[in-house]
């Protein structure tokens, strides 16, 4: 009878293989991604302009879009600015939102 020795290593270069060959997980998400009043997980994909979006309360909002994210506390980007994210940044947002503005440029 022959016995197979399995090196600790092998199941690590499997995962690190399956990982490359997937791609970061991050591109196929939304840009946008927030929790919102209801504790859901919310996202938008390439947003524009002025955006419905109720989040904060301490929640976290990710901001993968290639430029600024501003959240307002009224709706339809009225209202105190209550934090604003630059492209790539991730943070909890205090008290509450509720609209977000992507400048357009260009």
């Amino acid at each position: 009878m022959r016995i197979l020795r399995i090196h600790h290593t092998l199941p690590v270069l499997l995962l690190a293989g399956i990982s490359c060959a997937a791609g970061p997980a991050h591109a196929a998400g939304p840009d946008f991604q927030y929790v919102g009043q209801d504790d859901r997980v919310h996202g938008l994909t390439a947003p524009r302009g002025c955006v419905a979006a109720e989040g904060g309360g301490g929640r976290a909002v990710t901001n993968a879009t290639r430029g600024t994210a501003i959240l307002h506390q009224g709706p339809r980007c009225t209202g105190r600015v209550v934090g604003t994210l630059r492209p790539g940044e991730v943070a909890q947002v205090r008290p509450y939102f509720a609209s977000v503005d992507f400048p357009v440029t260009g």
